[in-house]
């Protein structure tokens, strides 16, 4: 009996050990899973660790196009938040190095709006997303070397009768808060009003009026082009940068711009769409309503959809009931599974222009554009936290 009751104590003592084991397990196999984040000086350490991070691991600034115009987009939003003159140096350095220039041919004659990363490729949005950085810099500390180009660029693209200038969704986040930028800066109300005839444009070919979000470019709409499974293909990313943008125009755009009714609705249907898609986990899948077409983590998308859904709530444009549970739930992803315990960002798909079944994003799958998306959200979600505490 003494040995039955020996080995019927172990046995339970060796459950007890695996049991403990396992519930550790699942409790780490989220990284952060254990930091709540629930005050704004929590969410500004992740601010400041995630950008710290980045920026030592990127010294060297690259050229003046999208992918690491997009991550300055979010750098300024930070200095912006914290006043922290090494990020503002970070962004200033990187605009010098290329000139306060995008894409650099003086010959207009050779001007092209299509897609191209040579020089003459001065119209395509890719090479103008800069802008918004060195006048976000000139508002800082004013200096007309840091727009000069701006002007010149702008200035000569709102002159002419062309309006197909945005013709693929990434491009409505490189160009439509600089259009807003620009009026800020010359007071020239043709900004605002290519701005929305540019807009229209976009609209006709890539807007699902039923769906009320975004497919990448004409190549991509449906019945035309489908997902594997037959279904409608809106790209996760694709959706991120319209719905960014829009929130961007709202904030500089006049409060009697002609149009402002009309971009408000927009924002308020993809907000609408958006939020059923959401998964589990808080992230939204590469394509957005087939999950099978590259299912798992991805985070460039997720962070610009939360950037948006807190910027709608922090400033009265989406019900805070309705939507604050899609963002919670979307910061959430973001610190617990993109954020990783040394600041990288992760799950961030390369770029690309669709969800490539099979392709593997990771952990380790990181990227500029991708930590410029966080850091807005983070910006954003610092700032639901201090109008909290303020209430």
């Amino acid at each position: 009996m003494k040995f039955i009751r020996n080995h019927t104590s172990i046995l339970f003592f060796t459950g007890l050990l695996v049991m403990i084991v396992l519930l550790a397990a699942c409790g780490t196999s989220k990284k952060n899973a254990s930091i709540p984040l629930q005050s704004a000086k929590e969410v500004m350490a992740v601010i400041d660790k995630v950008n710290t991070y980045w920026q030592k691991a990127n010294p060297d600034h690259g050229r003046a196009f999208w992918d690491n115009a997009a991550y300055h987009t979010g750098n300024m939003e930070v200095y912006g938040l914290t006043n922290n003159g090494e990020y503002k140096k970070y962004s200033e350095a990187w605009a010098q190095k290329n000139n306060w220039m995008g894409a650099t041919s003086n010959n207009k004659a050779e001007w092209k709006y299509n897609y191209g990363e040579k020089p003459e490729y001065v119209l395509f949005g890719d090479w103008q997303i800069c802008f918004q950085t060195y006048i976000d810099l000139y508002n800082v500390q004013p200096d007309e070397k840091k727009v000069a180009r701006a002007k010149e660029v702008m200035g000569y693209e709102i002159s002419t009768t062309e309006n197909k200038y945005w013709w693929w969704a990434d491009g409505l986040y490189m160009v439509m808060p600089v259009m807003t930028k620009m009026f800020k800066l010359t007071g020239e109300k043709k900004y605002l009003d290519k701005l929305y005839e540019y807009y229209n444009y976009a609209n006709s070919i890539m807007y699902d009026s039923t769906e009320k979000i975004y497919y990448r470019d004409a190549k991509y709409v449906y019945p035309k082009h489908k997902t594997s499974n037959g279904k409608k293909d809106f790209w996760a990313r694709g959706n991120g940068w319209v719905f960014a943008a829009l929130a961007k125009v709202l904030k500089d755009l006049p409060k009697d711009d002609t149009h402002r009714n009309e971009y408000i609705a927009k924002f308020k249907g993809m907000a609408q769409t958006l939020k059923n898609y959401q998964q589990a986990d808080g992230h939204w899948t590469r394509s957005i309503m087939d999950t099978a077409q590259s299912p798992g983590y991805e985070t460039s998308g997720t962070a610009f959809f939360t950037y948006a859904f807190l910027w709608g709530i922090n400033n009265g444009y989406l019900d805070r009931k309705e939507f604050l549970p899609i963002a919670d739930k979307g910061w959430q992803y973001l610190v617990n599974i993109a954020m990783q315990l040394d600041g990288k960002i992760g799950y961030v798909q390369p770029i690309g222009e669709r969800a490539i079944p099979g392709q593997v994003v990771d952990k380790n799958s990181t990227a500029n554009f991708g930590v410029g998306a966080f850091l807005l959200a983070a910006c954003e979600r610092y700032r639901f936290m201090e109008q909290k505490i303020k209430k």
